[in-house]
């Protein structure tokens, strides 16, 4: 998370120096025309509006890196490697307990992690085994929801930016009225309005992505933390069949003492 708010910082510095650089050329007899594009829809909110759109802006940045890396990283190839179950399997099959641990160690994942931590408590039998890989994948999973969940905090904050930015928007307009007791105009006015306007806006078309996006990788975390338990299950199956007691009949006892029956 350090990176990314530093990536994001690098960002915003980077487009003050640009937008004061803008700001410098057009402040010639150019700049007293109308203004039109998106530029002058940014810069119609002045400074409050501005810094407000800024930061959407980097919360914008920060989603869409989260998205990329989300989209790079929850896929069922990082999650579970291709043949690692079935690899585990046939080597406690033949009671190859470390060419199990190797072929984990060999291939970092969410599964060879809970797979880990499983044949760390063989010696504790099934039961400490079942416990563990459980433990794990809990632990795992919680892990790959805390990344997820900045998504679903950026599409939180970013309406809140936004409803700033359209109540300080709107403090700006009606004091235009109060300093002009009532005889502003609709120029006087627009200042107010527009920075009300655009952080609104800039919040909402945060948000929404962000939010959908969120939904999507849940539902996939959830997907893919399924089918890896479901897998480091099946691969322990010749562990649990083999310390699990067979169930074979017992000794038979020996029959009741005869009854004296009623002569």
């Amino acid at each position: 998370m350090r990176q990314i708010l530093l990536k994001s910082a690098a960002v915003i510095v980077l487009l003050c120096i640009v937008t004061t650089a803008f700001a410098q050329g057009a402040s010639g007899p150019e700049a007293e025309s109308s203004p039109q594009g998106v530029f002058s829809i940014i810069f119609s909110g002045g400074v409050v509006g501005f810094l407000i759109v800024l930061l959407l802006f980097a919360l914008s940045l920060t989603a869409a890196y989260l998205v990329f890396e989300h989209i790079m990283t929850l896929r069922r190839t990082e999650i579970m490697p291709d043949g690692l179950g079935d690899q585990v399997r046939e080597a406690l099959t033949v009671g190859r307990i470390a060419e199990a641990d190797q072929a984990c160690r060999q291939q970092p994942s969410f599964l060879s992690f809970v797979i880990l931590n499983g044949l760390a408590e063989i010696d504790g039998g099934w039961a400490a085994v079942e416990k563990a890989l459980e433990d794990a994948t809990a632990e795992q999973s919680a892990r790959l929801f805390r990344k997820i969940e900045y998504l679903s905090v950026i599409g939180n904050i970013a309406p809140m930016v936004g409803l700033l930015g359209t109540v300080t928007g709107m403090i700006f307009a009606f004091q235009q009225v109060a300093n002009t007791q009532g005889s502003a105009g609709a120029a006087d006015l627009a200042e107010g309005i527009y920075q009300a306007l655009v952080t609104t806006v800039g919040g909402l078309i945060v948000a929404i992505p962000c939010l959908g996006a969120f939904a999507i990788f849940r539902n996939r975390v959830d997907q893919l933390v399924a089918e890896a338990a479901y897998v480091a299950l099946h691969a322990f199956a010749p562990l649990k069949r083999r310390r699990s007691p067979k169930s074979q009949p017992s000794a038979a006892a020996p029959p009741p003492p005869p009854t004296d029956g009623g002569a």
